[in-house]
């Protein structure tokens, strides 16, 4: 159990840091800073935050369900990872909205979200067709449902990093972009194999 535990630290550090390669030593590592109140910020800014805690706040249920189901080794490791990897970047991106004094999650007016395409989430059917998968379908659907699920949040990583403008929240967003692009090569060889 601590070789996994062991494992699985060393593996989230590696997303954390967007490199699919070499894990950095612990202590090298350090979760991005919440900017001051009074930091600069505009309505892409907090848009892209408050999609991302609800994006994060669902792949945490997606991979949560997964370390409860018979999956491989590296399927394990992986949803480990990213569950410690989406765990502190939901804190830091909660900390920054609750720092501006704007709320955590977006709302779920349609309109409010019609000028990007939409709130990008996991809709409720796919989330119980995956609770409901077998043990034999289980592993190849939730790394299906969770490619698709990170090609998401890439792509609202891209909304930020076009249209923010606070240096902290865009560096974030390209931490996203390198992490979950890693996440699905990977994914994608696993449902290959």
């Amino acid at each position: 159990m601590r070789k996994l535990r062991t494992a699985l630290a060393a593996a989230a550090l590696a997303l954390l840091a967007g490199c699919g390669t070499a894990a950095p030593e612990p202590a090298a590592y350090q979760p991005p800073a919440a900017p001051r109140a009074d930091a600069t910020f505009n309505a892409t800014d907090v848009m892209f935050l408050q999609m991302m805690v609800t994006h994060h706040t669902q792949g945490l249920e997606m991979v949560k369900l997964a370390r409860t189901r018979q999956t491989s080794e590296e399927v394990a490791m992986l949803a480990g990872a990213i569950e410690v990897t989406q765990a502190t970047e939901l804190e830091v991106m909660q900390g920054w909205l609750k720092s501006w004094g704007e709320p955590t999650t977006a709302g779920h007016d349609p309109n409010a979200h019609a000028s990007h395409g939409g709130l990008p989430i996991t809709g409720a059917d796919e989330m119980a067709a995956l609770r409901k998968a077998s043990a034999a379908q289980f592993q190849t659907t939730f790394l299906n449902l969770l490619i698709g699920h990170q090609h998401n949040a890439v792509e609202m990583a891209r909304m930020e990093t076009d249209g923010g403008v606070n240096p902290q929240v865009k560096d974030l967003a390209n931490r996203i972009t390198l992490s979950r692009n890693e996440q699905i090569k990977q994914m994608l060889g696993l449902v290959a194999a």
